[in-house]
């Protein structure tokens, strides 16, 4: 299990992957450098996340009156505009029903939905229909949906006898960039990543400005953070705490530029030189 981890880990860190869609997920991924949203399934297997790259500017919605779909969604801003990503899931022994598929659609938002509803059909580069395929074939037609599927499989089945193909895909609606799929050989997985490439990427939090500690007022700071810091006793699960260092961070950031002189931004212009000494320079 740590392994897998380590390697998603370095996956990540390669791609320069800013949010990653999981789903059948088994485990908590609990990457240090992203922030983790789970939906997990109460009995054995199952289960979606999405790892949000700290700084990103994002919150969790809820993804209510779903039957048989699993879904974990945040809505993040992608070329100007709020967009809800969901990663999603349907087991192969559960229907595929459209009040769930409007669910995660019809909120009114620009939406990017990826995962594997286990529904194959050619039209997204599937090596045949099935009865699943056609359902969501039709319910992308009468929705003014999209489906995107990689050119090469998403499936390398552990069992030889059972043919690779592409199980994993996106779903948008609305989306007014260009969606672009590849499928990358990597990882201890039957499922091979899939890199999403939308021509513009999320929005981040502005990074401050480095304060200068030799200036900083720490008899402030403390005031300060004592002020802002949040007291949270209670930490039942990974997305609490997650949250919680979250907070604890942006507290801090909080308190250094409050307790630290404001310093004149490198583009500012600087004061006229006085003309007699302009002459002098002459």
């Amino acid at each position: 299990m740590r392994g897998r981890k380590l390697e998603l880990e370095h996956f990540l860190g390669q791609h320069g992957v800013d949010i990653c869609l999981l789903s059948e997920t088994f485990l908590n991924p609990g990457q240090a450098n992203y922030v983790c949203h789970r939906t997990d399934r109460p009995t054995t297997g199952g289960g979606t996340a999405i790892l949000v790259r700290r700084g990103i500017v994002h919150h969790s919605v809820p993804v209510p009156g779903l039957t048989h779909l699993e879904a974990t969604a945040i809505q993040v801003t992608l070329a100007g505009k709020p967009v809800l990503i969901l990663a999603a899931y349907l087991s192969p022994s559960r229907p595929l029903i459209g009040a769930d598929l409007t669910a995660c659609f019809g909120g009114g938002l620009p939406v990017l939905m990826a995962g594997d509803p286990n529904a194959k059909h050619v039209d997204w580069n599937s090596r045949l229909n099935t009865r699943r395929g056609k359902l969501l074939r039709d319910y992308v037609d009468g929705n003014s949906c999209l489906i995107f599927g990689p050119d090469s499989p998403t499936t390398n089945p552990y069992n030889p006898l059972v043919t690779p193909d592409v199980l994993d895909i996106v779903i948008t609606k609305n989306i007014s960039f260009p969606v672009y799929l590849t499928s990358c050989s990597a990882l201890c997985s039957d499922h091979i990543p899939v890199l999403i490439g939308p021509s513009c990427r999320p929005s981040f939090h502005n990074p401050p400005d480095r304060p200068d500690f030799r200036r900083t007022d720490w008899a402030s700071f403390q005031t300060q953070l004592e002020e802002l810091i949040p007291f949270d006793s209670e930490l039942p699960n990974e997305m609490a705490i997650d949250t919680c260092v979250e907070n604890f961070s942006g507290a801090v950031l909080k308190a250094l530029a409050a307790s630290n002189p404001k310093r004149r931004l490198r583009d500012d212009p600087r004061p006229p030189v006085p003309a007699s000494i302009q002459d002098e320079i002459a």
